[in-house]
């Protein structure tokens, strides 16, 4: 298993959406030089220890802890230890587009509320939405496609896009 940071991309529906809801719209915390390299270091090793975090930007090990929990309870950030699916037993992933009627909110909703969907995207594309779905095979993909997404009122159609090799997947975007 590897930990890395994931910034601002959730994947448990218990977080606080209130949080990463109120970033995306406009009132999210000022950041400043020292937090975005916190940042950083995280995102190179999540399981960097505060000490050392605190000799490469400068601070004491309990200054660092309390700005790691702050950006932590803002929702600015989140640790996680990110897996292989197929090392736990997932051995089907695919992305799946799907062409809403009516309001997308509802959908999106509908959809992150389900545990095989790991990333729910509203675009402005050819389809409404677009959502990651890990499953453990394909009979498993066929009945979150065809028995559940397509069952959500409002879901027109869907198109999959089967994973048939993942060949890069990082969380390591930096800051800005």
């Amino acid at each position: 298993m590897h930990s890395e940071l994931v910034a601002s991309r959730s994947t448990d529906p218990r977080d606080s959406r209130e949080s990463r809801s109120e970033a995306r719209n406009g009132s999210s915390p000022n950041l400043d030089a020292v937090s975005l390299a916190i940042i950083e270091q995280l995102q190179e090793d999540g399981r960097r220890p505060y000490a050392a975090i605190g000799k490469a930007v400068g601070l004491s090990e309990a200054a660092v802890r309390q700005r790691v929990q702050k950006l932590l309870d803002q929702g600015v950030m989140q640790i996680v230890a990110v897996t292989d699916p197929l090392t736990v037993g997932f051995r089907r992933q695919a992305m799946v587009g799907i062409h809403v009627e009516g309001d997308v909110e509802s959908v999106a909703d509908a959809l992150t509320s389900m545990s095989e969907c790991e990333y729910v995207v509203m675009t402005a594309g050819s389809f409404d939405l677009m959502v990651e779905i890990v499953c453990e095979d394909d009979d498993h993909l066929l009945e979150v496609i065809n028995r559940r997404i397509r069952a959500i009122p409002g879901v027109r159609s869907t198109e999959s896009f089967v994973y048939l090799k993942l060949k890069k997947q990082t969380y390591m975007w930096g800051t800005r």
